[in-house]
């Protein structure tokens, strides 16, 4: 029997649930599943819980589901806010044996329909009347499911199902939906969860895929993170993310106001160019930041547990315990009859110590979350907690052992800038003190023992820090290695080392691979960045996540929506944006299991315009003198034994070639010598299109006079033996920062090449 499948909106648009199963369907027997905790940080009454289940994995498939999930993971877990505060959640798998693999309509409504426990299916649920992308799960079977993770409700938890399919797509609403296999996948997970966590709307400037949308036409809206505002009236009325104004967005380029958004081309604005909610790969701008790490602090309990509330004796301690996430402590605060105690951030307060008159007093504790992650104070992290002090009464000594009760995992490594805590038993007449090592030497830690932060220590390599209190000892390993990344590059047309990195020079697309390894275990994240604009996820190629990172001047459009655009990224192909030609700076870096954010390397590329199509293609050896008098000849890893005359209008372009020589070009349309070798003077006067030389070697004098290009004659990264000279070119000659080998004398407008 099917279970009545969920509706949703809109694909990885943002999607309210409109469906859910009848209370006949609710009571089928579910197929087997197992619950398998992940990650535990505390109750489940009392955290954030991430319940993901898989559907359309068989028995068989099963270790490819947990390695899917293992990267969706790591990858969330390298994004803010949940990279901070990842110890307010936990995540729980639950395992079910598809009895067939796959998932409904996938990729198209022709495709088969698939038997699977969740009945997860692209087009909405194969509704022809949705888009292809957007992939639903059945509500009930969804619910029944996660009600096998003890202590987890619909208030407390997230629900997120990964099908087993290739294909890319995902749905937010109450529940979230991803692919497992797609290149994308792992990020359409974060954006998902912004949906159906963060109330957060989409930032396309599109609903359906390749159709810009239609103006924007409504009132202001609600979504925080769209408006009809200037950023002067934003400011002037304190509305929206005016407190945000201005500064470099976590995505990218300023946060300011950019057109487009929910689904509008026009009329609408946004704060940022492209954060996760508008382009998969990006991290969240600060606004839907905010959002987020209020969502999550909301779904958890500031105060995770305390003295009983009520009456307390003058002589007792008071306690509490908090959360405690992993970058900062949380600020608490002790105040008696108003006036502020000298608690030093302590968990506990020892009334005993304190000058306390007769009578009945007001204790208040308060608990704030300091994040620099919110600036609203409206929604910032907060809490307080009242008990009565009664001098009539004496405090009761708690028996029992002390011991701990909670702490950061031990069962894998901590980074080297993770605050760590732990949590004791506690006593009505004494707050057990936490005494702290690291690697066997006593570590200083005042104040609130119960967290201790490695990030002043600046460790790198491995440390191992204990906590000990009564007989107890907690021990961690503390991963200071940075995770390493190699860039795998296509042949370039030219390769400079410097000492920042390598230099590039490409006339055409061209590829990057990254490779990310660590000495822990863990999928590790690598991420670039291009002219210091956002980080991005690599995640290899749309089409196939183990093929290279491809690179363009205008981008490559897949699906309506453009990758690899170098320079200001284009992400659909309407975005007015210059090509990429010239110069860039490409960082690039990985962020592994523990947290270690490694130190970005880096090199830069150089693209120039591609070399004209081919008309005619020379390869093998070819005897005697070369006249070419119309078209493009190519050259391609010939043998040209004797001279080249290319006349008016002509172009030649010669790679991985060898000329004899001499070569001139008169009034040529292009000339273009590529990792090519003449033995002879070579001579370009008056050329018309374009002059390129690059990692060639001439034998012999080379002048370059005349040219009237719009772009400057490229001479990079020559070796001349001969002089050099250039003179009357409308552009000054560039050797795009690859200096030339010349042993004769340099003149004119190559004096510095």
């Amino acid at each position: 029997m099917r279970i009545t499948r969920l509706t949703a909106v809109a694909g990885v648009l943002v999607a309210a649930l409109i469906g859910t199963g009848t209370t006949a369907q609710a009571e089928e027997a579910a197929p087997d599943a197992k619950v398998v905790p992940l990650q535990v940080t505390g109750p489940a009454a009392s955290r954030f819980n991430l319940v993901v289940m898989g559907d359309g994995y068989t028995a068989a498939e099963l270790p490819k589901f947990r390695e899917q999930v293992d990267k969706h993971l790591n990858v969330l877990w390298s994004i803010e806010p949940f990279k901070s505060y990842r110890n307010y959640i936990n995540v729980y798998a639950v395992e079910i044996a598809s009895p067939q693999s796959g998932v409904d309509c996938d990729p198209n409504l022709t495709s088969p329909k698939i038997d699977t426990p969740l009945q997860m299916g692209f087009w909405g649920g194969c509704n022809p009347s949705s888009v292809q992308r957007l992939l639903t799960v059945s509500s009930t079977a969804a619910i029944q499911y996660a009600d096998l993770v003890p202590g987890t409700t619909s208030g407390n938890r997230q629900i997120l199902a990964i099908g087993n399919s290739d294909t890319y797509g995902g749905a937010g609403g109450t529940y979230a939906t991803a692919s497992g296999g797609n290149a994308l996948s792992a990020l359409i997970t974060p954006h998902e969860l912004g949906h159906s966590l963060g109330g957060l709307q989409d930032e396309y400037d599109y609903y359906a895929r390749g159709d810009r949308g239609a103006p924007y036409e409504g009132t202001e809206p609600s979504s925080i993170h769209h408006t009809l505002l200037t950023e002067q009236q934003m400011r002037d009325q304190q509305q929206k993310w005016f407190r945000w104004l201005g500064e470099p967005s976590e995505s990218g380029g300023p946060i300011g106001r950019y057109e487009g958004g929910m689904y509008a081309g026009s009329g609408v604005w946004r704060p940022s160019r492209h954060s996760m909610m508008k382009t998969l790969g990006y991290y969240f701008d600060q606004i839907s930041r905010e959002r987020m790490t209020q969502r999550i602090s909301s779904r958890a309990n500031l105060f995770q547990a305390s003295t009983p509330t009520g009456q307390v004796a003058a002589d007792q301690v008071v306690w509490l315990q908090t959360l405690h996430p992993s970058s900062h402590e949380l600020d608490v605060s002790w105040t008696l009859d108003g006036r502020a105690l000298p608690t030093a951030n302590r968990r506990a307060v020892d009334l005993a110590t304190l000058d306390i008159a007769p009578g009945l007093h007001t204790l208040t504790a308060k608990v704030v979350d300091p994040t620099d992650f919110i600036r609203d104070p409206a929604v910032r992290p907060t809490a307080s907690r009242t008990w009565t002090v009664n001098t009539t009464l004496t405090a009761e000594p708690t028996t029992g052992a002390v011991a701990f009760t909670g702490s950061t995992a031990t069962d894998h490594p901590v980074s080297a800038d993770e605050v760590v805590y732990a949590e004791t038993t506690q006593s009505n007449t004494d707050q057990p003190a936490i005494a702290w090592t690291l690697d066997g030497q006593p570590a200083d830690n005042p104040g609130n023992d119960r967290d201790f932060d490695l990030g002043p220590l600046h460790l790198t390599g491995r440390h191992t820090l204990s906590a000990t209190v009564g007989t107890q000892t907690l021990t961690w390993q503390v991963d200071g290695v940075e995770p390493n990344v190699t860039s795998t590059m296509s042949q370039p047309l030219l390769t400079v080392q410097k000492p920042a990195g390598p230099e590039y020079i490409y006339n055409d697309a061209f590829t990057m691979k990254l490779a990310a390894t660590d000495d822990s275990t863990g999928y590790v994240v690598p991420e670039f960045r291009v002219d210091g604009d956002g980080w991005f996820n690599y995640f290899g190629w749309p089409t196939d996540a183990s093929a290279p990172y491809k690179f363009t001047a205008e981008g490559t459009t897949i699906d309506s929506l453009v990758y690899g655009k170098l320079g200001v990224p284009r992400v659909v192909p309407w975005d007015d944006v210059p090509p990429g030609y010239g110069r860039h700076q490409v960082e690039y870096r990985a962020i592994d299991a523990s947290g270690n954010i490694g130190t970005p390397r880096r090199f830069a590329v150089t693209l120039l315009r591609p070399a004209p199509t081919c008309t005619t293609t020379i390869t093998g050896t070819r005897n005697g003198p070369l006249a070419l008098r119309s078209g493009v000849t190519c050259l391609s890893g010939a043998t040209v034994n004797g001279p080249i005359q290319v006349a008016a209008g002509a172009s030649l372009v010669a790679t991985d070639s060898r000329i004899a020589g001499p070569v001139n070009a008169a009034k040529a349309a292009d000339l273009q010598l590529l990792r090519t070798t003449v033995s002879g003077p070579v001579s370009l006067a008056g050329i018309t299109r374009s002059a390129v030389l690059v990692g060639s070697t001439i034998s012999g004098p080379v002048s370059i006079g005349t040219a009237t290009t719009t772009e400057p004659v490229a001479l990079a990264g020559n070796t001349i033996n001969g002089p050099l000279s250039c003179s009357g070119n409308a552009v000054a000659p560039t050797n795009l920062q690859a200096p030339n080998q010349v042993s004769g004398p340099r003149s004119g407008q190559c004096t510095t090449l």
